[in-house]
């Protein structure tokens, strides 16, 4: 249990950072928890985060707990009305366009969330952390990118 609590603080100080904040509050159990908690376990041994800068992380992430658990809500509701918005037998543009600006919305109240949170986490960690952490993102941008590139290309054979 102690593990998955200090992979949940990763988590959360992975999503303050820009990584996505659904991994943070995936319910346990669910299909590729077990691939997420082996990603973070791994993102855990390449921060090297000592255990006094753990247990400052979940006393930041503690406090803001409360704080982030409707923003994912809100977000996620949005996500599902946007999908069932383009997915409804009398869709048009002007609906569809409604829902994105919904989920726009609650992303940009989760992006100003993260943005408080890192400026509470990034003082934690050290320069070379805080290094390690960029590297990883732009690993991670990079994959995305890739990733895209390959199925814009396969949609031509």
């Amino acid at each position: 249990m102690k593990n998955k609590f200090l992979l949940c603080t990763l988590a959360a100080a992975l999503v303050a950072c820009g990584f996505t904040a659904t991994q943070m509050f995936a319910a346990e159990g669910t299909a590729g928890a077990p691939a997420r908690g082996h990603f973070l376990k791994r993102v855990a041994e390449k921060l090297n985060l000592t255990g006094d800068q753990r247990t400052q992380i979940k006393a930041v992430l503690a406090g803001e707990k409360d704080t982030l658990a409707p923003l994912l809500a809100t977000l996620h509701e949005a996500r599902k009305n946007l999908r069932a918005a383009i997915r409804a037998s009398d869709a048009n543009e002007t609906s569809v366009r409604a829902a994105a600006a919904k989920v726009a919305a609650a992303e940009t109240d989760l992006a100003v969330e993260r943005m408080k949170i890192f400026g509470k986490i990034a003082p934690i960690l050290t320069d070379a952390q805080r290094q390690q952490l960029a590297d990883l993102q732009q690993h991670a941008d990079e994959f995305v990118d890739n990733v895209i590139t390959r199925l814009g290309s396969g949609l031509g054979d």
